[in-house]
């Protein structure tokens, strides 16, 4: 059973109420409600198809609901086209003018709507210098990397001011290292201009470094509701629990409960943290695979099932400090650091 949102304090700047979108018969969002405070970095979390986008559409204008209202600082604006919503864009593919210089390409907006040309210098020298792209202004997109396209997305997008910035997947074009890298921008840029941002991504790493609070959809539906850390550690479904990292999930005395492998403790045969407050059971290592700065360990509990460890290799890794396959080990856990499901 999905999870009811999480109460919300502060002033509401996009609402969304009881939203249903179908295409024929296939739905696609499923009696969404939202509440997005003014100010926050909010994420749509979601694997392909869980209606993510399609709610990010909606609140955009760029599809009607069959049913349910969508309010943006207070005013319903279900029916409207996205032009009469107070609210800016960013897509993966930038959409830049390919013609048009950055400082171009970032001004088209406030010379459509007649902003006079010195404030437009000004507001397009300022949004150059919060995506730092200052000197950047005469060249085209195609003399930019990948990145530097993405900023100037960005910067097109803040330098009008919107209420609301949706981002739709914006980094997924980009290498690793430099996602990672403007994942920090992006929380920065945002901390700055003081825009609500509305960020959808299948990635759970983005999710949880970036977001104030996010949502996890599935099947059209908000599974659960919260800040990464209440989502992360107690996950209200079996969904939830899967989809934000690796978890062991274990059948115990009636009750499905969930443990993150890095709060499992790998100690011999012997030993028992029992002492200390730890549940243990024995097991055997099944499999051993070093990941630089941790190694995770598959082990068999006695019971049967199979659990992933995780821990970190806090000094040297050698082969004897390293938990070989076939060990017996014993498998400990904090009780608190249980969830049931």
């Amino acid at each position: 059973m999905a999870s009811q949102p999480a109460p919300v304090s502060g002033e509401i700047i996009v609402r969304v109420n009881n939203v249903r979108k179908t295409y024929r018969s296939t739905v696609a969002v499923e009696h969404v409600d939202l509440e997005i405070r003014r100010g926050e970095f909010f994420t749509l979390l979601g694997p392909s198809g869980s209606g993510k986008t399609t709610t990010l559409r909606l609140i955009a204008g760029f599809e009607l609901p069959d049913s349910g209202m969508i309010e943006i600082n207070g005013a319903d604006v279900t029916k409207k086209p996205p032009y009469d919503r107070d609210i800016n864009t960013v897509f993966q593919d930038y959409a830049l003018f390919p013609h048009m210089s950055v400082a171009q390409n970032i001004a088209y907006g406030l010379e459509t709507r007649g902003v006079k040309r010195a404030d437009i210098i000004t507001r397009v020298d300022e949004a150059l210098r919060m995506v730092r792209l200052e000197g950047f202004g005469e060249r085209l997109p195609a003399q930019l990397s990948g990145g530097q396209r993405q900023r100037v997305g960005l910067a097109r997008a803040i330098v009008n001011r919107p209420q609301v910035l949706l981002l739709d997947e914006p980094l997924g074009a980009l290498d690793l290292k430099l996602r990672q890298e403007m994942q920090s921008e992006l929380k920065r840029i945002q901390a700055e201009v003081n825009i609500t941002f509305l960020y959808v991504t299948h990635d759970q790493e983005e999710a949880l470094t970036m977001s104030d609070r996010l949502a996890v959809f599935n099947k059209g539906r908000i599974e659960q509701m919260g800040t990464p850390v209440e989502v992360y550690e107690k996950p209200s479904t079996e969904f939830v629990a899967n989809f934000l990292g690796t978890t062991n999930i274990l059948d115990r005395d009636g009750r499905r409960i969930m443990i993150r492998p890095e709060k499992m403790v790998l100690t011999g045969s012997g030993d028992t943290l029992a002492a200390a407050g730890y549940h243990g059971e024995p097991g055997i290592v099944r499999d051993a695979i070093y990941v630089g700065m941790f190694s995770r360990y598959l082990v068999e509990l006695s019971g049967g099932a199979v659990v992933t460890v995780v821990q970190q290799n806090l000094d040297r890794f050698s082969a004897s400090q390293a938990r070989q396959r076939g060990e017996h080990v014993q498998v400990s856990w904090r009780p608190e650091n249980v969830n049931a499901l």
